[in-house]
């Protein structure tokens, strides 16, 4: 199930398979595909450590013995062929979201949004009304769309006007949000339709209760098969 939210509050609810049809009409100048960057696997909280080779690793004569390196890998796929915790497909948003959720307020400025995007490291947020009612996407990349930015070579005045400009001048206004159940599938689509780079998650009172993003989907697939992949 999908649902859009606007500034006036909920503006459709129903299938994802109709978001190609119903966007066009809901469409503003500020939805449009983004440009969004991809997180880079951190191998270093992997667990994971290769030993390095030492003289004399390898073929000692035996003909049939793995270099050290290789041997690793051996083990650490057998490893994850044999899971010590039970592993079960991952179908639905809930399977993958993030629960702890970095939002802003739509009264602050673009300036207070662009730090408060920085301080926690992430590329997106839901932005929230006064009464904590899903209004809008602000994104990194929306922040730096050369539609919004001012020339390099205006006056300072002129960027200090566009940083304490509200925020709702740069967020993506409506916004899509999927409910926990969601099918990924069902999620990449709308991904796919939308261009952007996540989506809230939203209970059946449309209160905010996650954000699932691309990187989550990627990350799920690195860390925690098997995905069941279908094509047809």
């Amino acid at each position: 199930m999908l649902a859009i939210y606007g500034t006036s509050g909920l503006m459709y609810r129903g299938p994802i398979e109709d978001l190609r049809r119903v966007l066009p009409s809901l469409r503003s100048a500020r939805l449009r595909p983004l440009a969004t960057e991809v997180d880079r696997p951190d191998f270093a909280d992997s667990g994971f450590r290769v030993p390095a080779r030492r003289d004399g690793d390898g073929d000692h004569g035996g003909g049939a013995a793995l270099p050290r390196t290789a041997a690793v890998a051996v083990q650490t796929y057998g490893e994850v062929q044999r899971p010590t915790v039970p592993r079960q497909p991952l179908q639905r948003v809930q399977d993958v979201m993030s629960r702890t959720v970095v939002t802003v307020r739509s009264d602050l400025s673009v300036g207070q949004g662009w730090r408060a995007l920085a301080e926690c490291g992430v590329g997106q947020a839901p932005v929230l009304d006064a009464d904590g009612r899903l209004v809008g996407l602000l994104t990194r990349a929306e922040l730096l769309s050369l539609d919004h930015l001012p020339r390099p070579e205006d006056n300072a005045l002129v960027w200090r006007a566009f940083l304490a400009q509200p925020l709702s001048q740069v967020m993506i206004t409506p916004v899509p949000g999927v409910t926990a159940d969601t099918l990924l599938r069902r999620l990449a689509l709308a991904l796919l339709a939308t261009g952007l780079p996540g989506l809230p998650v939203v209970d059946e009172a449309a209160a905010l209760i996650g954000f699932v993003s691309r990187s989550d989907i990627l990350k799920a697939v690195v860390h925690d098969p098997p995905l069941d992949l279908w094509a047809g």
